[in-house]
């Protein structure tokens, strides 16, 4: 893997999160985390709207470009299909960001980007935890499982789905931060 695409995969989430909490910052006088989407943030119309969808595509085209880095070093069948499944999950987040709440699309690309990253998740752990790393398959499949569970949980619980979106974008973080750590770090070549 390139330096550039491990460095991509370092800074595409804090990116993101560094995009929502400015935009929670600047539409604080009406926005839940309670009672709201994260979406909201980004919806047509909105004043600086753009805080919340740029850093999307942004960090999408960064974790794109650091998936394709290592998928190339996925050395199992499993392995392949789990990230490749995973990078078409991060172009839905792109997708999040390009068609914005109050687009016909975006409630379709929202649960598509939850679903099929954590599907992609769930595999490519599997996949990484039976080839190589132990400690991987059962922190994938403890992530997997409590984020799911979490989410359902809180979509239950509250009025607005922005807790149980935090939820499923932090045990995306969390995990890929392993795999980063864990798989990523020595596949760096200068």
């Amino acid at each position: 893997m390139r330096r550039d695409q491990f460095f991509a995969g370092i800074i595409g989430p804090i990116i993101a999160y560094l995009g929502i909490l400015s935009a929670i910052y600047v539409q604080r006088s009406w926005w839940r985390l309670t009672e709201n989407a994260i979406s909201d943030l980004g919806k047509i119309g909105l004043q600086y709207n753009w805080l919340l969808n740029v850093p999307l595509v942004l960090t999408a085209a960064l974790m794109i470009y650091y998936g394709l880095g290592l998928l190339s070093h996925l050395t199992t069948k499993i392995e392949r299909i789990g990230g490749a499944i995973f990078i078409l999950g991060v172009i839905f987040l792109a997708l999040i960001g390009i068609f914005p709440e109050g687009t016909s699309p975006h409630y379709y690309v929202s649960w598509a980007f939850f679903i099929i990253t954590s599907i992609g998740m769930l595999i490519t752990g599997i996949g990484i935890g039976l080839a190589r790393n132990r400690i991987v398959l059962y922190l994938t499949i403890g992530i997997f499982v409590v984020g799911w569970i979490l989410g359902i949980i809180a979509m239950k619980t509250f009025k607005g789905v922005a807790i149980p979106e935090f939820i499923g974008a932090i045990s995306f973080t969390l995990w890929h931060y392993i795999i980063l750590l864990k798989i990523t770090k020595s596949l760096v070549s200068s």
